[in-house]
């Protein structure tokens, strides 16, 4: 994304820690479990109309942090502390976007009813922020003028740093150490192979924009995704080849385990190659953690399909689509492009 302004649009951005790039918006700091500053933050709000809200609390252990009762304590509060006083203050207010995903199907507790559908297959038996988030919203709606829509993108894909969950930089980091040792090939290092899917995050936030616009998507939920299914193994050799490598064998690798840790490594790429892209901490946040989740690792058969129908975001009008193997080139070479990874190698 080279712009997130729309020219006569004003876009501001939230967050505790000032991001690389402000793509022509008006950042300001906040921290979203500081309800006083919420509140005094709200006098910026007067004159908004819509809210994108992709807030996010990670407990550390992300993967047991989803079912644990602080984790969804905190992402509830946090909705409330930022939407109490920006619907107070802002008298145009029209839209909000919620982000949601397929835990709201159960998926990190039981195999997908495939394909999993809005309003159909939903998990409200298992304790989730989505729920308390979602009831929040209803609630607050009642006698107002404006409407939301909650989407429900797969595996997001993209250019973040620090994030809890993007693959790009713990992947980008896993192969950079392996040309460190002198390595040609790229070893898978996940588990056997399940049927999933992605979705780009510049695909993701288009159809954000559109559900804030789209009279169809008023009060409604949609999943997300690129349009087409993939498997890690099957993938492999598109990701290999845009770092620079032949795909290589199935060698199962804990990246949580064995790469984190190895900072003074990675230390010494940043220097060799002049990167900007921070500390593994800074740089993969919690993502080893997640792709290793992600891909399977210790998973010696398939596993269920984790499938989601997109069929009532296209009836709504949002056909956008992308090939799966392209948004991993794409993401690739936009974090080497801008120097947080190493330059792809031949």
């Amino acid at each position: 994304m080279k712009q997130a302004a729309t020219e006569g649009v004003e876009v501001i951005a939230v967050s505790r820690r000032r991001p690389d790039e402000t793509f022509g918006v008006r950042w300001l700091p906040l921290d979203l479990t500081d309800a006083p500053a919420c509140a005094k933050a709200a006098l910026e709000f007067a004159s908004v109309t819509h809210l994108v809200y992709a807030a996010l609390y990670e407990r550390p252990g992300l993967v047991a942090g989803w079912q644990e009762a602080e984790q969804i304590r905190i992402n509830d509060l946090m909705l409330r502390n930022l939407f109490g006083p920006l619907q107070r203050a802002a008298p145009g207010f029209r839209h909000v976007a919620l982000l949601q995903g397929t835990k709201a199907y159960g998926v990190h507790v039981r195999p997908l009813t495939v394909p999993a559908r809005e309003n159909r297959s939903e998990m409200h038996e298992q304790p989730n922020f989505y729920w308390n988030q979602e009831r929040f919203l209803r609630a607050a709606q009642q006698g107002k003028p404006w409407s939301w829509s909650i989407l429900r993108p797969v595996l997001i894909v993209g250019n973040s740093v620090g994030s809890a969950m993007n693959v790009i930089p713990a992947l980008g980091v896993y192969a950079a150490m392996m040309r460190q040792a002198g390595k040609t090939k790229l070893d898978y290092p996940g588990g056997v192979g399940r049927v999933a899917q992605a979705v780009d995050a510049d695909l993701l936030a288009r159809a954000i924009a559109w559900s804030g616009e789209e009279p169809a998507a008023r009060n409604e939920i949609f999943n997300v995704t690129n349009g087409d299914v993939f498997t890690w193994p099957n993938v492999w050799p598109a990701i290999a080849d845009a770092l620079g490598f032949a795909a290589g064998e199935h060698v199962p690798l804990a990246l949580d385990k064995e790469i984190r840790s190895r900072e003074s490594e990675w230390a010494e790429i940043r220097a060799t190659h002049g990167l900007t892209s921070g500390t593994l901490e800074d740089f993969v946040g919690l993502s080893f953690e997640y792709a290793d989740y992600t891909m399977g690792f210790g998973r010696d058969k398939p596993g269920p399909a984790a499938i989601v129908s997109t069929i009532k975001l296209m009836q709504a009008g949002f056909t956008e689509v992308m090939d799966t193997e392209a948004m991993f080139r794409k993401c690739f070479a936009e974090m080497q492009a801008k120097g947080l990874l190493p330059p792809r190698a031949g």
